[in-house]
């Protein structure tokens, strides 16, 4: 499988992550994060922490830390969401709005598992299925922002006006996010990731 980065490119990415996470969990994360976790335990009825299974660098599974937006509903299991998921709390439509429910990453980054930009690590079904050249994608940690997470961020509410969610998700906007992830990290610079760091605290 293609790495996508050069050494140097791969140590310099990696560093700035661990200086800026490790900034970022000093500074206001940690706080912010137990005080967060408290309020969805009370909103959804659960721990307030979520932690889910999903695919990182190489196809390798890692277990990923948000705080807790969605309680349980009869029924309802799917892992694609639209914005009118009855799932979604009062509360955790505004942490996923201001994407403050993505705080805890932090953690994942500073422990090597994700990236600040980067595709977005997807449930098994997904990235883990790339085939040919396409898999330089798994070359990069997952991130919590980047081009196709800039395209789609407003992905749940294109999905709430689809008759099938999922099958919109699988064959529209997926086959996309791999053409541009595919490109990301073929034509990586940090320059650019700057840039989608920039773009998305813009907002």
């Amino acid at each position: 499988m293609t790495q996508g980065l050069s050494r140097r490119d791969a140590f310099a990415k990696r560093l700035f992550d661990i200086l800026l996470a490790g900034t970022g969990l000093l500074l206001l994360g940690w706080w912010m994060i137990l005080l967060l976790i408290a309020a969805a335990s009370i909103d959804t009825r659960r721990f307030g922490l979520f932690m889910q299974r999903r695919i990182g660098r190489h196809g390798r599974p890692f277990t990923v830390y948000k705080i807790r937006t969605m309680r349980a509903v009869s029924g309802v299991d799917t892992t694609v969401t639209a914005s009118n998921d009855v799932r979604i709390t009062r509360l955790g439509s505004v942490l996923r709005r201001f994407k403050l429910d993505e705080l805890p990453q932090l953690l994942n980054i500073l422990v090597g598992d994700m990236s600040f930009v980067g595709p977005r690590p997807d449930v098994a079904g997904y990235a883990d299925r790339l085939e040919g050249p396409d898999r330089v994608i798994l070359g990069v940690r997952p991130g919590i922002t980047g081009p196709a997470t800039l395209k789609y961020r407003d992905e749940e509410a294109i999905l709430a006006v689809q008759p099938s969610p999922q099958e919109y998700n699988d064959k529209v906007i997926w086959p996309d996010k791999v053409r541009i992830n595919r490109m990301y990290v073929e034509q990586w610079s940090f320059r650019a990731d700057l840039a989608y760091i920039w773009k998305t605290l813009k907002g």
